[in-house]
């Protein structure tokens, strides 16, 4: 179900006045077009303040998403931002959250987020993971491995979020925060920084410049090379489905580097 961009003006009346009953009248709403997991993406400032709000229609495929979030935001403060309310309104579902006053994390080569970004890991890495619903990364990952029982590599009881997309992490106040958690799954410490890898390599570093920052990470430092094989095989499946034939910029770009990284494993 595609995800068509919606205005806070276009939403229902009954939406709108639900939402400023929460963050008081809304003076102006700017559209933040860098998120591609929700219809509405906006920063709205009111009398009461600045809020962020994210949301989907009822019917959407993806709206378990958003009570993933903000069941698991109590669990993840301060490296989360802060859900505000959670409004269930006239086939709407909407987050509110505190607003974080950063910038996108730089990836690049050379680039000083990069340490940031390593702190976050470790400490994403030292909290527990609720009891909560989660999906386990050995079933998300199980159609792309060659045989069922190698996506036993991927279980684990640690917290993760999988989504490193650098538009999930925010730079503010001199460390990284992260955003969209609606994709956190339960599996094997290490995998986190697994997924970073992938958009470090897509972002111009070599695979083995990649996994040299990856060592910063305990998990990563200590990760079976033999499960690490297995989790770059499956991504470089994955990422090849989503890219499939016809590829926007950026799914071709991780297709590439998840195919690099595996060239880079496997030889």
């Amino acid at each position: 179900m595609a995800l068509t961009p919606v205005a806070f003006d276009d939403l229902p009346l009954s939406v709108r006045s639900a939402i400023e009953a929460e963050t008081g009248t809304v003076l102006e709403a700017e559209a933040v077009t860098a998120g591609k997991n929700s219809a509405l993406s906006v920063r709205v400032h009111t009398t009461g303040g600045t809020v962020f709000l994210k949301g989907l229609k009822s019917e959407h495929r993806w709206v378990w998403t958003q009570r993933r979030e903000a069941d698991i935001n109590p669990y993840v403060i301060p490296l989360a931002p802060r859900v505000l309310f959670h409004l269930v309104v006239e086939g709407w579902n909407i987050l509110g959250f505190e607003l974080l006053d950063g910038r996108h994390a730089d990836y690049s080569p050379g680039s000083p987020d990069i340490p940031k970004v390593v702190q976050a890991l470790r400490r994403l890495d030292e909290m527990p993971c609720p009891n909560l619903d989660l999906r386990q990364a050995e079933q998300r990952l199980s159609r792309y491995v060659a045989h069922p029982a190698d996506a036993k590599a991927f279980a684990g009881d640690a917290l993760l979020h999988t989504d490193w997309n650098n538009h999930n992490v925010l730079i503010t106040g001199g460390r990284a925060r992260l955003v969209d958690w609606g994709w956190a799954t339960r599996g094997a410490a290490w995998l986190d920084p697994a997924y970073w890898i992938i958009w470090l390599i897509a972002s111009g570093h070599s695979p083995a410049q990649a996994e040299e920052i990856g060592q910063g990470v305990p998990a990563w430092a200590t990760a079976p090379p033999s499960a690490v094989d297995l989790f770059v095989d499956a991504n470089a499946a994955l990422w090849a489905e989503i890219a499939g034939d016809s590829p926007d910029d950026w799914t071709a770009r991780l297709r590439s580097a998840a195919a690099r990284w595996q060239r880079h494993r496997r030889g």
